[in-house]
């Protein structure tokens, strides 16, 4: 018997509901999540080799899946960085570890955040695409306070398959993303 994640159990059991809401006349049509995406700048500590190894860690051990470095494309003196310099860290989640990421996301990381009342709904892109940052690293249960040397935020994009903010709301809220009224 294979595990199936429990989100995603939740949103096949939803696409009835936007079957009927949207009058999509096929299965094929129903919106998806197709990836989330996990990225954290370095910032001020590029030239620090074991920030940016911690980094990795820490974003690695948060997804379940091993991040990678993002590097500079090009010389900038403006920010004394030189081609080839790490600058952040990233990792792409799909299938069972996106919808994974998303229930511990929602039901562990999400309410231990400080005066917590639901995310706002301004993150959208126009292409149906939500970004949503998280300031504290903390949050997550994964990462040990004692550890931690800096605390630092990330940024999450869930990428979605419709090309509309009307759509891809609707879908992150059957999915159970806590948005905030209003």
């Amino acid at each position: 018997m294979t595990y199936i994640p429990r989100i995603k159990i939740l949103y096949k059991e939803k696409t009835k509901v936007f079957i009927e809401e949207n009058k999509y006349s096929s299965n094929m049509q129903i919106p998806k999540l197709q990836k989330i995406i996990l990225s954290k700048g370095i910032g001020c500590f590029v030239s620090d080799k074991k920030m940016i190894d911690y980094a990795v860690e820490e974003i690695s051990a948060i997804s379940g899946q091993r991040a990678v470095t993002c590097l500079s494309k090009r010389d900038e003196s403006g920010f004394k960085l030189r081609k080839g310099t790490p600058i952040g860290v990233k990792v792409t989640l799909r299938r069972s570890k996106m919808f994974e990421f998303l229930d511990r996301l929602i039901t562990i990381a999400l309410p231990r955040l400080r005066d917590f009342n639901g995310i706002s709904n301004k993150g959208f892109d126009g292409y149906g695409n939500y970004t949503m940052g998280i300031s504290e690293q903390i949050i997550f249960p994964e990462i040990s306070i004692e550890k931690v040397k800096k605390i630092s935020g990330m940024d999450i994009i869930f990428v979605t398959s419709v090309n509309n903010d009307k759509e891809a709301f609707s879908l992150l809220k059957h999915l159970g993303l806590p948005f905030k009224n209003g």
